[in-house]
C-alpha cells in the first residue's frame, strides 16, 4: 500500500489543487473587478449571468479562441516556454502549504520555508526570459525591471522568513501552525506583516509596484508581444501567485487553517473552509491598495528597498533572535 500514500494519492491532491486554484484565478478576476468598481462608485460586470458570474467564462473563452500569432523576430522556443515557467512555480509552491489538520496540500516535509524560497527565486525567471525572448525593447525593459525589483525585494523577504523561522523554531508549516505560540511572539509577528506584505506586492508586479508592465510607459511590458492564451498564462501566474502569496501569509501570520483561541480544533473539515476566508480577506488588502495608493517612481521603488526595507528586516532579524534566545 506504500505505493497508494507515495504515489496515487498526492496525485490526486495535486489534480484537486490545480483544479481548485484555476478555478480561484477564474473568479478572483471577478472579484477584484467587482470590487474595485465599487471603489470608483460603479457597477463592474452585471450582463453575462447574475451579477456577472458567468464572465470569467466569457473571459476564458475569448483568450482560448483569440488567434495565435507569434512575431518573426522572436526566439520561438524560449518565447514559448516562458509563459508556462511564470505559471508551474506558482501551483507548485503549494506543495507544503497545510490545508487543514493533518491534511498538507500535496506532502508535510520538514524543510517547507526553504521549498518556499527556492520556487519564489524561480518565478522571475519567466518573466525575464519573456522580455529577453520577444527581441522587444518594452520587453526587454520590463524584464529588466522585473529582475531588479525581485531580487531587491527577495532580500528582505527573505530576512524576514528567516525572523518567523526563528520564532517557529523548525522549517515544517505544519508544525508552525500547529504549535502554539505565546502572545508576544503573536504581537511581534504582527508589526513585520505591513513590511512583509509590501515585499509581497513588489514579488508578484502588483499595483502599485507594478512597474515591469506598466502601460503609460513601457505598452504591457515583458508581455508586450504576448497574446491570446500565452498572455492568458501569465494573467493566470499573476492571480494565482496572489492566491498563493495570501495563503502563506495567512499561513505564517494568521494560524493557517486554525480557528482563533484554539476553537473547533478537531473539526478537520473546517480547516479549509477557514483557511479560504483568511486568503479572501488577504486578497481584499491586495485590490485595496490597488485602488487606493498611486504608482511610485522606479527610482523610489528600488531606493525604499534598499535604504529601508533591508536595513529595517535586518534589524527585525536581529532583534528576534534576541527575543528567542532570552525569552523562549
Amino acid at each position: 500500500m506504500d505505493w497508494l500514500n507515495l504515489v496515487v494519492f498526492p496525485v490526486l491532491r495535486s489534480v484537486v489543487l490545480i483544479v481548485v486554484l484555476l478555478t480561484g484565478f477564474a473568479y478572483l478576476t471577478w472579484y477584484e473587478r467587482k470590487l474595485l468598481a465599487r471603489f470608483h462608485a460603479r457597477y463592474g460586470p452585471n450582463r453575462a449571468g447574475t451579477f456577472g458570474l458567468l464572465q470569467p467564462v466569457a473571459d476564458a473563452v475569448k483568450a482560448v479562441f483569440k488567434e495565435e500569432v507569434i512575431p518573426r523576430h522572436v526566439d520561438r522556443w524560449v518565447y514559448l516556454l516562458a509563459p508556462m515557467l511564470a505559471l508551474v512555480p506558482a501551483l507548485v509552491i503549494w506543495a507544503v502549504i497545510p490545508v487543514a489538520k493533518g491534511v498538507p496540500a500535496i506532502a508535510d516535509v520538514n524543510i517547507g520555508f526553504l521549498w518556499i524560497l527556492a520556487i519564489a527565486g524561480v518565478e522571475s525567471y519567466g518573466v525575464i526570459l519573456a522580455g529577453w525572448s520577444s527581441n522587444n525593447n518594452y520587453s526587454l525593459l520590463g524584464a529588466l525591471r522585473s529582475s531588479a525589483q525581485m531580487i531587491s525585494y527577495e532580500l528582505p523577504l527573505g530576512m524576514f522568513l528567516v525572523s518567523i523561522l526563528l520564532l517557529a523554531g523548525g522549517f515544517s508549516l505544519v508544525s508552525l501552525v500547529e504549535t502554539p505560540r505565546a502572545w508576544w511572539e503573536w504581537v511581534w509577528l504582527w508589526a513585520m506583516f505591513p513590511l512583509f506584505f509590501i515585499c509581497i506586492l513588489a514579488e508578484t508586479n502588483r499595483s502599485p509596484f507594478d512597474l515591469p508592465e506598466t502601460e503609460n510607459e513601457l505598452v504591457a511590458g515583458f508581455q508586450t508581444e504576448y497574446g491570446g492564451i500565452k498572455f492568458a498564462l501569465f494573467f493566470m501566474a499573476e492571480y494565482i501567485n496572489m492566491i498563493t502569496t495570501s495563503t502563506i501569509m495567512a499561513t505564517l501570520f494568521f494560524g493557517g487553517y486554525r480557528l482563533p483561541f484554539g476553537l473547533l480544533s478537531d473539526v478537520v473539515w473546517l480547516g479549509p473552509f477557514v483557511l479560504a476566508a483568511k486568503v479572501i480577506l488577504l486578497l481584499f488588502l491586495f485590490i485595496w491598495v490597488r485602488a487606493s495608493i498611486g504608482r511610485p517612481r522606479y527610482d523610489q521603488l528600488m531606493h525604499f528597498a534598499w535604504k529601508f526595507l533591508l536595513p529595517v528586516s535586518i534589524g527585525y532579524m536581529i532583534v528576534t533572535a534576541l527575543l528567542v534566545v532570552f525569552f523562549k
